[in-house]
């Protein structure tokens, strides 16, 4: 199919024909409570089962944390066996991590807005929350293969089809096959001119100049090896092509996400205007 022929399929018809599994649902809203609920029943159907929870975990989408703090506090759902694993974290121009307390630092969110608002009694044993260190890149798959690998990978889509920050790999001088790419391993990456503007929308009124130029990222090897990967769009108007290429275009390296096609259990979750056809248009 060519670029316009999948941005103008109905959605049925998009549905049917994507390579990966999609769920709609009405607004964002309802996808979001979706994702907080699902989250919160897999800690507690795993704590029932006396087994361990063993997430990546991505700061973007966030407005799940919120709603699943609640619930847990509300339900009493313990995180004493939940294994976090942070996809990727912004670093600065030197490639280093930002001060926990900056407020774009992904580590001092998920501490802040997620592990503190639980209650005292509820939160994760401080030794299974990691996160990715642009200083030892290894060291968090040696974590992710220590706690049996990974259950669940949660996360989103970008702009230009990065998952984390497996941007795509753009360079005059080298190119990355498929497979180094499906094969890549937590790295410290330049952000893609495109994934600095989307940020700089989405987290700072515009300024391209507050966004951090680097970032530290699991890899798609790690992302790939999730027993089930759960992926939510949740930026409206500029993901809806993101979406249509993730779902139907041909696996590429311009397009990191269309690697999750071959995933035995991945599910891109969407709401119903962000899946509508696209028709060019000045008005």
């Amino acid at each position: 199919m060519t670029l316009e022929e999948i941005l103008r399929l109905p959605v049925e018809e998009m549905i049917q024909r994507a390579k990966m599994a999609v769920r709609l649902f009405p607004d964002i809203p309802a996808m979001i409570e979706y994702f907080a609920r699902s989250m919160a029943e897999e800690i507690q159907v795993n704590n029932e089962q006396g087994k361990p929870t063993r997430w990546i975990l991505p700061v973007g989408p966030v407005a799940q944390y919120f709603r699943l703090v609640e619930i847990c506090n509300r339900e009493r759902i313990h995180w004493s066996e939940v294994h976090t694993f942070q996809m990727d974290e912004f670093l600065d121009w030197e490639g280093r991590p930002l001060p926990v307390n900056h407020l774009l630092s992904f580590e001092g969110f998920m501490r802040r807005q997620v592990f503190e608002k639980l209650d005292a009694d509820l939160r994760p044993d401080p030794a299974h929350v990691h996160f990715p260190d642009p200083f030892d890149p290894d060291e968090i798959g040696e974590q992710i293969r220590a706690a049996g690998g990974i259950d669940t990978c949660f996360g989103g889509i970008g702009y230009h089809g990065h998952v984390a920050f497996n941007e795509p790999p753009i360079s005059r001088w080298h190119r990355i096959s498929i497979q180094q790419l499906r094969e890549s391993r937590t790295r410290v990456v330049m952000l893609g001119d495109d994934s600095v503007v989307a940020q700089s929308i989405s987290s700072a009124g515009g300024s391209s100049d507050l966004i951090p130029p680097m970032a530290v990222t699991l890899g798609m090897r790690e992302i790939l090896q999730s027993r089930r990967i759960r992926l939510f769009l949740a930026g409206g108007e500029r993901q809806r092509a993101v979406l249509r290429i993730s779902l139907l275009g041909e696996p590429s390296t311009d397009y990191p996400s269309t690697l999750l096609q071959g995933h035995p259990d991945v599910i891109v979750h969407t709401d119903n205007a962000t899946a509508r056809p696209i028709q060019p248009s000045l008005f």
